[in-house]
């Protein structure tokens, strides 16, 4: 993991679950981590945790379906450690229902956190690693974003989406590494969202096989870890006993 040491990490949706123990991790690593999220008395927290225990971290307040509060978060982590490196485009909602309860509220803001969150995050550092000639955008899809269940349409649109724009960013752009990693059943605060009640007990079956978020923040870590020259371009990590 010397890959990791010293470079700079931006990481939304960070004040919990997989965002949160990514930055932990990565911080024991030697990466220097900014954390963005809308709670920032939990990323205050985490952050003067990470310190304490000998690492390099830093926070701003940010909601990522707010371009200028992107472009924010960005500057921050420039100012405050004088480049990027990677930013892990982790924040997102999970608010599973079928079509017919028309819970058009919620697809708006799957769309907009899942979907334009994960574009403004790369449009607000791709000019920096253009220019620098390097850099690694780390995209958080779902199993959802490879297959398609009763309950998941809009949320499944959103995942695949994020796979399709990753793939993109990556056949355009030889000097940037591009990683999309699916979870599938995470502890997170993901099942939370979901107001339908029928879809929740569906649920919650997944959430009684789910693995801890340390899985997900070892992949991440793998896939920056890697020597510059090494792109890892997709991962899929769920539980052994997960069917979907």
């Amino acid at each position: 993991m010397a890959n990791i040491e010293g470079k700079v990490v931006l990481i939304t949706g960070a004040s919990s679950g997989i965002g949160e123990v990514t930055a932990r991790h990565l911080a024991k690593q030697g990466a220097k981590v900014m954390l963005g999220a809308r709670r920032t008395d939990n990323l205050e927290k985490i952050v003067k945790d990470i310190k304490d225990a000998g690492g390099s971290a830093a926070f701003k307040s940010v909601d990522v379906v707010k371009r200028d509060e992107v472009d924010a978060f960005v500057k921050a982590a420039i100012d405050e450690f004088g480049k990027v490196d990677v930013i892990v485009n982790n924040a997102g909602l999970m608010p599973l229902s079928p079509l017919t309860a028309l819970k058009v509220d919620e697809w708006d803001r799957m769309v907009d956190v899942n979907i334009k969150g994960t574009l403004y995050g790369i449009a607000a550092v791709l000019p920096l690693m253009k220019k620098q000639g390097s850099g690694q955008v780390i995209n958080l899809s779902s199993v959802a974003g490879h297959v398609v269940f009763p309950g998941g349409a809009v949320y499944c649109g959103t995942k695949f989406a994020v796979r399709a724009i990753s793939e993109g960013l990556r056949q355009e752009n030889k000097d940037i590494r591009v990683t999309i990693i699916s979870p599938g059943a995470v502890a997170t605060e993901l099942l939370e969202h979901i107001t339908d009640e029928e879809t929740a007990k569906m649920a919650d079956g997944f959430g009684q096989i789910a693995i801890s978020s340390q899985a997900i923040a070892e992949s991440v870590a793998f896939a920056i870890g890697q020597p510059d020259d090494v792109d890892v371009n997709e991962m899929i990590v769920r539980p052994t006993v997960q069917d979907l």
